[in-house]
């Protein structure tokens, strides 16, 4: 072997010895950041698609059932027409009461709808119910829909119990309701006032509550249900008489 072939071998074996340059390091790890960049900026994405969408999901879901058990509350209403013959021992009063005011709709009525969490509970299935629009307790800058229950019937049925939040953060609370013999839409219902509307109750209840966005950008949002009320007409037992 030549001088010169020994030289181009030990050439070889040197460079082989050598191994990857500062260059190829550097190069090596600008593509492994711009790939865990890229990786980590797919993952936060998904992460933040997965939060909005859940808030959605959550949000819609909150409105859903709010409204579903407004429909099944009213859908319960009913009103009696047993009173005692003295005002003075009449303590108990059911009716059905739906305004409009400045704060939104509100309904008050007596239901069929209570269920008694306790075993021996001095309760029935009658209660007092509200829904109404009220500020949140703890942020006056934003409104809720409220649920008011009284578990006993007393002489006012608009009146006492507690209030829970139903739907945190909604705009407006509309309600109207058909009146079964004309066949017309009306915006409000007394059946305490000796009107067209004493002692019945609406056939259908229709209502709509608008929510801001749940984007948070874009026009607010609306949902609507109806509730149907079968007993339309004050409950009056037959009075037999002994003869």
């Amino acid at each position: 072997m030549t001088a010169l072939g020994r030289h181009d071998g030990r050439s070889r074996r040197t460079r082989q010895r050598r191994g990857i340059t500062l260059i190829e390091v550097m190069v090596a790890m600008a593509i492994l950041a711009i790939v865990a960049t890229l990786m980590y900026t797919g993952f936060a994405q998904t992460a933040r698609n997965k939060r909005r969408i859940e808030h959605e999901v959550d949000r819609h879901h909150e409105i859903r059932l709010g409204l579903e058990r407004i429909a099944r509350e009213l859908s319960m209403a009913y009103m009696s027409d047993q009173l005692n013959p003295s005002p003075a021992l009449q303590v108990v009063q059911t009716g059905f009461v739906g305004k409009e005011g400045g704060h939104g709709s509100r309904v008050d009525f007596t239901s069929f709808s209570h269920r008694r969490l306790y075993r021996d509970a001095h309760e029935s299935d009658q209660n007092e119910l509200s829904y109404f629009l009220t500020d949140h307790p703890e942020d006056s800058s934003r409104t809720v829909l409220a649920r008011r229950e009284q578990r006993r019937i007393d002489d006012d049925f608009r009146k006492g119990g507690s209030s829970q939040i139903l739907i945190e953060d909604v705009e407006s609370f509309e309600l109207s309701y058909l009146d079964p013999l004309s066949g017309e839409w009306t915006g409000s219902w007394d059946s305490t006032q000796a009107a067209m509307q004493f002692n019945r109750l609406p056939s259908q209840v229709r209502i709509v509550i608008e929510v801001p966005n749940v984007r948070g950008k874009g026009p607010d949002e609306k949902f609507g249900t109806r509730a149907w009320i079968p007993l339309r007409f004050a409950l009056n037992h037959a009075t037999y008489q002994a003869k």
